[in-house]
């Protein structure tokens, strides 16, 4: 699997934003905040839950909702609030809620077929 960043935005529900640099993990099911941007556009837990990471471990998180914005689109999507040294991850679940998918061959984020069924 290739490494591929993507620049956007995030804003909380106090109207703050702020620019993030996320690293694109299609492994990741949620995107994920460092701590210092999710305070900054001041985000609140709203719940907790437990992931697995691909070692193995588990750890627990708390998650909100932030509203994110790219070159390809904008929406609101679940986000888990990171710790101090923990890097900004796109995932899954906000691919798809923006209708895009990743091409792991060229590291692109392109539209996803959608499906009317």
């Amino acid at each position: 699997m290739g490494i591929t960043y993507v620049e956007g935005q995030v804003r909380g529900v106090s109207g703050k934003q702020k620019n993030v640099r996320f690293l694109v993990d299609s492994g990741a099911t949620y995107s994920l905040l460092p701590k210092a941007v999710w305070k900054a556009i001041g985000l609140k837990p709203k719940r907790k839950l437990s992931f697995t990471l691909t070692d193995g471990t588990t750890v627990e998180r708390s998650v909100s909702e932030a509203f994110v914005i790219f070159p390809q689109g904008e929406a609101h999507t679940p986000v888990i609030l990171g710790e101090k040294n923990d890097e900004a991850l796109l995932g899954v679940v906000t691919l798809e809620i923006l209708g895009l998918v990743f091409n792991p061959f060229d590291r692109t984020l392109n539209p996803m077929r959608m499906l009317l069924c």
